[in-house]
């Protein structure tokens, strides 16, 4: 039972990142496929999956197509209730979901002020009042979560949950864009941030280059807090210290060097995705271990 699950660009796509977390977070099985949000090519590419007209968008085994993340969220948590997404106790569960639909419905000015981008953290932003006023409902809503799961750090709910999964983006608007929030909420969305399933789906946004960068600002910027400087570069040619690539066990063709040392990899997207974050990822983080170690 494999889903397809519909995306748009990762630095930017807020939904898309909800719905491809929902999968990977709780290891459901699934092919993803890329919409062309800045491509043009959005109409054309949803068209097979009409009436849904937005990202993300998941295809059933059944041939079903579910649209808008909440829906998503609820058709997985009801077809894998041993999977954990919502929380075990009755309370923490309907305020999880509370917190959920506050976050599809509200937060307008966040949202709209507040695109979010994935590259780095902008400096000098000034947040209307509006923003203000999201913000700290935002922080009440944390609050009272906390108050009904009894955790004081980490996850919401004690257990990662898919309210984890929608506040995600929320905490990229609020550490990308410099947003003053409490200290122990800073460290939540840094946590959130720093978890490697996003600092892989921040590394393959990377791998696309945009003519004009969307949601540009006239702002001087910093480097993203978490992976944000990487010390890979491609090169162009080898030999590699491997000889397969790290992911797929194919012969490698493309190279990056790191610590003075040559990789390879079996096509860009591989050798790309590693050069914007290596530490991400754990197949070539074990590679370099063995190598290095042996």
């Amino acid at each position: 039972m494999t889903y397809d699950l519909y995306i748009g660009d990762r630095l930017f796509s807020s939904w898309s990142m909800r719905g491809w977390l929902m999968l990977e977070k709780f290891n459901l099985p699934y092919r993803s496929h890329m919409i062309g949000l800045y491509s043009g090519t959005m109409a054309q590419d949803m068209e097979p999956l009409a009436p849904a007209r937005l990202v993300p968008a998941l295809h059933l085994p059944d041939g079903t197509v579910v649209g808008e993340s909440l829906a998503m969220a609820e058709t997985l948590a009801e077809r894998h209730p041993d999977a954990g997404l919502w929380p075990s106790d009755a309370a923490a569960r309907a305020t999880a979901r509370w917190l959920c639909a506050e976050m599809v419905a509200g937060f307008s000015a966040l949202r709209g002020e507040c695109a979010m981008q994935l590259r780095n953290v902008w400096q000098g932003f000034t947040p209307s009042e509006a923003i203000l006023s999201d913000l700290e409902r935002i922080e009440t809503l944390w609050a009272h979560a906390r108050s009904v799961s009894g955790a004081d750090r980490g996850p919401l709910f004690g257990a990662y949950s898919l309210a984890d999964v929608f506040y995600t983006p929320v905490a990229a608007r609020i550490v990308g864009y410099g947003l003053a929030v409490s200290e122990a909420n800073r460290a939540y969305c840094m946590e959130l941030l720093s978890d490697p399933l996003v600092r892989q789906w921040r590394a393959m946004g990377l791998t696309v280059e945009y003519d004009t960068f969307p949601y540009a600002q006239d702002l001087p910027s910093s480097p993203w807090p978490v992976g944000g400087v990487s010390a890979a570069k491609p090169v162009s040619g080898g030999p590699s210290v491997n000889a397969v690539c790290p992911y797929s066990g194919k012969p490698v063709t493309e190279f990056l060097e790191l610590d003075g040392q040559c990789w390879g990899f079996c096509n860009p997207f591989c050798r790309n995705k590693t050069v914007a974050d290596p530490e991400a990822w754990p197949k070539f983080a074990a590679m370099r271990a063995a190598v290095n170690d042996s």
